[in-house]
């Protein structure tokens, strides 16, 4: 096995894992967990991003 081979299988993976976590990322069974993440920069800051921030702070 030379240089070359190695480089292929390397490819190979290395695409492979691309389209893993394209098919991860597109799944439905993720799309509530990332519609909640998008909306996470448009909430009011209310008392709930205050309890996480001291419980960040917290752990400091």
């Amino acid at each position: 096995m030379d240089i070359n081979d190695l480089r292929s299988l390397f490819t190979v993976l290395t695409f492979l894992t691309f389209v893993g976590i394209v098919f991860w990322a597109w799944s439905g069974r993720r799309k509530a967990a990332f519609d909640e993440a998008a909306m996470i920069p448009f909430e009011e800051d209310g008392e709930e991003s205050h309890k996480s921030a001291s419980v960040a702070t917290q752990r400091r």
